[in-house]
């Protein structure tokens, strides 16, 4: 497939770059694992190594080649796995463990930014090879520097099972806890899905689907620096004028990244998967959603109107987006990740985005709650009813939800948490007084809605 492009769009292009943040957020090479399988634990761990090692060996090369030919920056190189807990499912936790730190000498060696795929697909329950990786989980993600890993504990389809949400609430806090030197930085490692898509790009929940082939890149784009640019100089554009725009931008940076990911993926010679358009922000100032939903006339990312604003965003993001390109994939929208958002970092400060309000507007987003720091003191029950919350709107709804959220051992809501990078920092957000630990821990699954019976 050739793409071309009209002069005014590439110069158009160039200055998004220049001086509205564009960028590719990540180039992610999805590795399948199931040819390693085996018995032996220490064949196995070599398998898994050595595979990631000669499948990804010229991921960052290429990355920059691609980046310096075309001059647009490519901020993360990734690598997502089969989940372990299928490749290794005969493992106990400690043999998971020693297959994370494989993970994470694979990911060293390389140069890449993250390694995603320690995960579990657990929404109908456990096998032994699932329990082996939560229990594992504390362990692994404090004890590596570049492993991310995901559990989806929920499906449209299967319901929700609510005795994994019971142990990912208990395994959030000490993952938390092993890292609390460093603001529990293992826990921004960490995601908890409902209808987690299998060809996602981004960390922490990216991992490669048992339905993907045996190698893939897939693309995830950014941009909300050129959206929030554009709202901005139409102040005012009624929403069906504000929507068309939004929806032409999205198309630019769209192509822009499957321009980019069919570069790498014939440089590499692998198969092109998709392109991930999701609005992903970063701490830099001007690089935020929250932005966008203030240009649109909100006083403060939170206020009353946010949700809707939000909305016509990630609506017109995919419908743009879906015009450009057949290989639209992943989450594809916009992310309201805290620590993450500058615009929202500063909605938290001043008190006009609180957690009740971001839930709210994860019912119109890409994924959910998302980089969020809670006091210390949180019980895991209280994680787990936040999971459940979430988890059930994306059942409901049909979407993926996820929760990635960092319990600040030792401080109190309003106190700060620096994680530095792109994961940014953030104020510690309050929680409800008022326990769910009857209700979470009554276990067993949610049923399915009804909707989930329809073809």
């Amino acid at each position: 497939m050739t793409i071309t492009f009209a002069r005014e769009e590439i110069q158009q292009t160039i200055k998004m770059i220049h001086e509205e943040n564009l960028d590719i957020r990540t180039i992610t090479m999805g590795i399948s694992l199931l040819d390693c399988i085996t018995d032996d634990i220490n064949s196995l761990e070599r398998k898994i190594y050595d595979k990631i090692v000669k499948k990804a060996s010229q991921l960052v090369s290429v990355g920059e080649q691609v980046s310096s030919r075309f001059g647009i920056p490519i901020i993360n190189k990734r690598v997502a796995v089969t989940p372990i807990a299928i490749a290794a499912a005969h493992l106990s936790p400690e043999g998971m463990v020693k297959i994370a730190r494989a993970l994470d000498r694979a990911a060293n060696e390389l140069g890449i930014n993250f390694i995603g795929g320690f995960s579990a697909l657990v929404q109908k329950g456990f096998t032994n090879g699932d329990l082996a990786l939560i229990e594992a989980i504390p362990q692994a993600l404090s004890e590596t520097n570049y492993v991310c890993s995901s559990v989806n504990i929920g499906t449209t389809k299967a319901g929700i099972n609510m005795d994994a949400v019971l142990k990912m609430g208990e395994v959030i806090l000490d993952t938390a806890r092993k890292t609390a030197d460093q603001d529990g930085i293992g826990a921004a490692k960490l995601v908890v899905f409902c209808n987690a898509p299998e060809d996602n790009p981004f960390m922490a929940g990216a991992f490669h689907g048992v339905g993907e082939p045996e190698c893939v890149i897939n693309v995830g784009v950014s941009g909300p620096g050129v959206v929030a640019k554009v709202v901005k100089e139409y102040p005012d554009a009624d929403f069906g004028e504000l929507s068309n725009l939004i929806k032409q931008t999205a198309f630019k940076i769209t192509r822009m990244g499957e321009l980019i990911g069919r570069a790498a993926s014939k440089a590499l010679q692998v198969p092109f998967g998709i392109v991930d358009l999701s609005l992903a922000p970063t701490p830099a100032i001007g690089d935020s959603v929250a932005e966008i939903l203030e240009n649109m006339g909100l006083e403060r990312c939170g206020t009353h109107g946010t949700t809707a604003a939000l909305a016509l965003l990630n609506d017109a993001v995919k419908k743009g987006g879906a015009m450009a390109s057949s290989h639209v994939g992943g989450l594809s929208g916009a992310f309201i990740p805290v620590s993450e958002d500058a615009g929202m970092v500063n909605a938290v400060e001043v008190g006009a985005l609180n957690l009740d309000k971001l839930e709210a507007m994860t019912c119109v987003c890409s994924v959910g709650l998302d980089m969020i720091a809670l006091p210390g003191n949180v019980s895991s029950e209280t994680i787990s009813a936040i999971i459940a919350d979430e988890a059930a709107i994306g059942m409901i709804n049909k979407k993926t939800t996820a929760v990635r959220i960092i319990p600040a051992i030792g401080k109190n809501a309003g106190e700060r948490v620096e994680f530095g990078g792109l994961l940014g920092g953030a104020p510690v957000m309050d929680i409800h007084p008022f326990s769910s630990k009857t209700f979470i821990k009554r276990g067993g699954r949610i049923p399915a809605p009804i909707t989930s019976l329809s073809n």
